[in-house]
């Protein structure tokens, strides 16, 4: 009898898209669905964008490019860098890819199977994904409420103890699903761990942009990127360009020259049109941020007031990304159960929050970057009946 690997038997893949296979099937069979459960936003792709891709296309920029990055591209993410962070990468500690699949090549660049990589619970599918796949050790730190939601460096020791072979350190701020944002006391102390374990830190900077109360802070301004901190950037999230599949990791040189090879080998490169499509935002990008922000941010407190008002919920009002994570448990529903029939009974989709790992039970997950100011009232309309009537 053929049989698969044990790489391919660890596989999990994102459970999210599940639950929207389901939410299509009924939008075919004609039922209304208001969709909170993928973290795609609904603005278009900017038009600067998508101008200079046509234009490097109609120029025949369609060919291989070199596999760390096109030139171009990297020269901006440099100054990107440095108007954000106050520092200048060198050229050769930049890589180009889908941040998903650099998420998977760093944590093959730093760990063996059995080693222990520390990471986020609730927190972004993937990485524990991609540790039980590659037969990595997970050391998952459960985010609190009472703490909103921040990766706590005490925590973070604790779980540090379980294992002689931790290898990486992943945080995520902008968070999600909860939406919380790292202090500067939490990245230090964090930063501080791993210099005196002399490990790395993956930090997944995807939603830094995506601030509305607060700072965001990196740890990659302590060693410029050069000993221990990958920071990981998307073009998917701030820039409503997911189908571009567009990013890009600042790290150490050794390690970056490592994810050279794998992209060689496993993607060749980022096509060049989109590498150049994505550039000329990274150049100026100041007012389209600021003009999504201020919709965002208005799209939140309608959802977060709204959210709040419903019998059996309780929602802290998040300070970055653009999720809300409400607390289900006085519905005595476990997640799966709730959203199930939040589904079925409203047309409303929301994620179950045990799909970003255990930590996630008794909470549900909402994108209010992938809806419209009408459709959260009129969702929040269809949530207050079923949470009237429904336990």
């Amino acid at each position: 009898m053929r049989i698969l690997s044990e790489c391919a038997n660890n596989l999990l893949g994102q459970s999210m898209f599940q639950l929207l296979s389901k939410a299509r099937n009924l939008e075919k069979e004609g039922k209304r669905i208001i969709h909170y459960e993928i973290g795609d936003p609904n603005f278009l792709s900017p038009y600067i964008a998508k101008h200079k891709l046509i234009e490097a296309v109609n120029e025949d920029k369609t060919h291989y490019t070199s596999s760390s990055g096109e030139p171009g591209f990297i020269e901006s993410i440099r100054h990107y860098c440095n108007r954000l962070y106050n520092f200048l990468p060198e050229k050769n500690q930049i890589i180009v890819a889908p941040a998903n699949a650099l998420i998977d090549f760093i944590c093959r660049c730093v760990a063996n199977k059995g080693d222990s990589i520390i990471y986020p619970d609730p927190g972004f599918v993937t990485y524990h994904s991609v540790i039980k796949y590659n037969g990595f050790f997970a050391l998952p730190v459960i985010l609190k409420e009472s703490n909103d939601f921040r990766m706590s460096p005490v925590d973070i020791r604790e779980q540090m103890k379980k294992s002689n072979e931790t290898r990486l350190i992943i945080i995520n701020s902008s968070h999600n699903p909860t939406g919380s944002i790292m202090t500067e006391g939490d990245i230090k102390e964090i930063y501080d761990i791993a210099e005196e374990y002399d490990i790395y830190i993956l930090s997944d900077e995807v939603y830094s942009r995506i601030v509305y109360d607060g700072k965001f802070f990196s740890p990659g301004v302590y060693d410029k990127c050069m000993e221990r901190t990958i920071m990981l950037h998307s073009m998917s999230k701030t820039y409503s360009m997911s189908g571009w599949r567009c990013g890009f990791a600042i790290g150490p040189r050794k390690i970056v020259e490592k994810l050279d090879l794998m992209v060689q080998t496993i993607l060749s490169c980022c096509p060049p049109f989109i590498q150049m499509g994505a550039g000329v935002l990274l150049n100026d990008d100041t007012d389209l941020v600021n003009d999504r922000i201020s919709i965002l941010k208005e799209r939140r407190g309608l959802l977060i007031n709204g959210l709040n008002s419903l019998r059996g919920i309780k929602c802290m009002i998040p300070p970055g990304s653009f999720y809300a994570f409400p607390n289900i448990q006085n519905t005595k529903m476990f997640s799966d159960e709730y959203c199930q029939k939040l589904l079925d009974c409203t047309g409303v989709c929301v994620l179950p929050g045990n799909c970003f790992g255990s930590g996630g039970e008794g909470y549900a997950r909402l994108c209010y970057a992938s809806v419209t100011a009408d459709e959260i009232r009129e969702s929040l309309e269809k949530m207050r009946i079923f949470h009237d009537t429904s336990f």
